[in-house]
């Protein structure tokens, strides 16, 4: 569907208030004309009529009662079409941020966050002024004219000639401008979603940068980027400034041929005075609709270049769920999960990452996940998070297929402590009931303290009540760590999935998240993706991927006793991997 039909469609959404934009602004069109007829009325009446004041003040009452009604008028249509616009912006943004947790973290991942960011905030509000000021001068820009048009044409054909013939030139120059700016404007936003985003990347990866002594060169790249934006921006402006000029250029020309073509009549006596001012004073409003048509056009356009954007990103299709869906996951099931043959590639199948994986996980026992880097591992904990879904093979849970489990009622039965856990700008009692937002305080402690969380605790300038600031900012890595552990407690589900806690922490830490995972293990169906292989010894079943295929399953002991990948890997990266 063409972009204009797409977000004229969305406006389609507030018919009431456009609908009470474009009445309101077309009454003050009315009022236009209205003033111009009591105006060419008093002066008829006070130059060439020589009527006394007294006479006269009738009609100054009324046009002083139209100029205070059609600013009433004119200030209730600025605010039905801010409301307008800000009622599409909400329900646009709304479903925007619903469609991205619908594609999940799978499609968050493969873009750039600052490029999300700057889509679903900058966006939604650039196009603010194409809801509230360039869809309803759309509409007044064809019926204030044509109102106009017609009163003219019922007092003077000629003129109404003139108007008719000079009003369509402004339209061909703004569509003519029009065309070179869509182009500069696209070449802007894409530049700015690009600065955002590697701004963003910048940020996040500040602390690694200083280290590695690459600050300084990313203060260079920054620059040209803002640079060409400045470029880009400058390129849009005197393009909208001389569409500004033209279509003003324009607009005096064509009131200039009206106003030369009735004072010669007015001078020959062809026409009356009253008649002649009146038709003068309505011909810069008739243009007025259409150049302000123009004005507003370049206004929306950055709205219009991060539509694209907005509408790709809706447009991404979202998985379809099977239609055997059970209604919700039965109370009686088997934690028994089977992946048989199991594939899956990203980037629309460019890149693979499982090839026909197949192995079991026993209900209540502790599987390890092992392997180099880009073996798949990650892979296999989104499968089984509902991140993504195989695109061949079968996983089963319990003899169910997963896919036939609700998404929703399957991830309250699975608990994930991920290696990086993504700590929010609250207070450490609200990530951690991030688990389980209807949680008590009692209950939120009593996690805490299972994680050694609450050993920290009073560290803290307001304990609990905390902001932790983005990402953790406040806090150290094993204290994050720490918080997801308590976020598992607290959500005490069947499943665990583990990704190795306490890699790159100081031994302290270390120490206490192994004994709190140790504890949080207990009872439960573990599967631990491990990234050092001293951690994987006690677990009952050893699965090493390799290249997207499983190489090996068994013990510790066996994998060492056959020599295999495994053994190889301990004798390489002595318990490391």
């Amino acid at each position: 569907m063409n972009l204009d039909k797409r977000l004229l469609r969305e406006a389609s959404r507030v018919r009431l208030e456009f609908t009470m934009t474009v009445s309101l602004g077309f009454l003050g069109g009315i009022l236009t004309v209205l003033q111009a007829r009591y105006f060419a009325k008093l002066v008829n009446g006070a130059f060439l009529g020589k009527l006394p004041l007294s006479a006269l003040w009738g009609t100054v009452e009324l046009i002083i009662g139209v100029i205070l009604l059609r600013s009433i008028v004119l200030w209730a249509s600025e605010v039905s079409a801010a409301r307008m616009a800000g009622v599409v912006k909400q329900e646009l943004r709304d479903r925007l941020f619903s469609h991205i947790l619908k594609l999940g973290p799978a499609y968050a991942h493969s873009e750039r966050t600052g490029e999300l960011t700057n889509t679903a905030v900058e966006g939604i509000e650039a196009l603010d002024a194409y809801f509230s000021q360039y869809i309803p001068q759309l509409a007044l820009a064809a019926l204030i004219p044509l109102t106009i048009f017609i009163f003219v044409l019922t007092r003077d054909r000629l003129s109404a000639f003139v108007l008719l013939v000079t009003a369509p030139m402004i339209p061909i120059f703004m569509m003519l401008i029009g065309s070179i700016a869509d182009w500069l404007t696209r070449k802007q936003w894409n530049t700015l979603s690009r600065m955002s985003a590697h701004f963003l990347d910048v940020l996040q990866g500040l602390t690694t940068l200083k280290i590695l002594g690459r600050s300084k060169e990313q203060t260079r790249v920054i620059a040209e980027i803002s640079d060409k934006f400045r470029r880009t921006t400058l390129g849009v402006l005197r393009v909208a400034f001389l569409s500004a000029l033209v279509l003003e250029l324009v607009a005096t020309i064509s009131t200039a041929i009206a106003a030369v073509e009735i004072g010669l009549r007015l001078l020959y006596g062809h026409m009356e005075f009253e008649q002649a001012f009146f038709v003068l004073l309505l011909a810069p409003e008739f243009y007025l609709p259409l150049r302000l048509l123009g004005t507003r056009f370049h206004a929306g356009m950055s709205g219009v270049a991060a539509a694209r954007r907005i509408f790709e990103v809706l447009e991404t299709p979202v998985p379809e769920p099977p239609a055997t869906v059970l209604p919700h996951v039965p109370a009686d099931l088997r934690f028994d999960v089977s992946f048989t043959n199991v594939h899956y590639a990203y980037e629309d199948g460019k890149r693979p990452a499982l090839k026909g994986v197949s192995f079991e996980i026993l209900e209540g026992s502790k599987t390890a996940l092992v392997g180099p880097s880009g073996a798949g591992k990650s892979t296999v904990a989104s499968l089984l998070l509902r991140f993504i879904s195989p695109d061949e093979g079968e996983i089963l849970v319990g003899g169910i297929p997963l896919r036939n489990l609700p998404v929703e009622g399957w991830r309250e039965k699975v608990a994930w402590v991920p290696q990086n856990p993504y700590l929010f700008h609250g207070t450490v009692a609200d990530n951690i009931r991030l688990a389980r937002p209807n949680a008590t305080e009692d209950e939120v402690k009593r996690a805490a303290a299972l994680a050694h969380v609450s050993e920290f605790i009073p560290e803290l300038p307001q304990g609990y009540d905390t902001i932790v600031g983005e990402r953790g900012a406040r806090l150290s890595g094993g204290q994050a760590q720490r918080i997801a552990l308590a976020r598992a407690f607290l959500k005490d589900a069947p499943f665990l999935i583990l990704d190795e806690a306490t890699s790159n922490l100081d031994p302290e830490n270390e120490a206490l998240i192994e004994e709190a995972t140790k504890r949080l293990m207990e009872g439960r169906t573990v599967l631990i993706i491990a990234h050092r292989l001293s951690t994987v010894m006690d677990a009952d079943r050893i699965v090493v991927l390799s290249g997207g295929k499983v190489r090996e399953i068994g013990t510790h002991e066996d994998l060492l006793s056959h020599g295999g990948i495994y053994a190889r890997m301990v004798t390489l990266y002595g318990g490391a991997a």
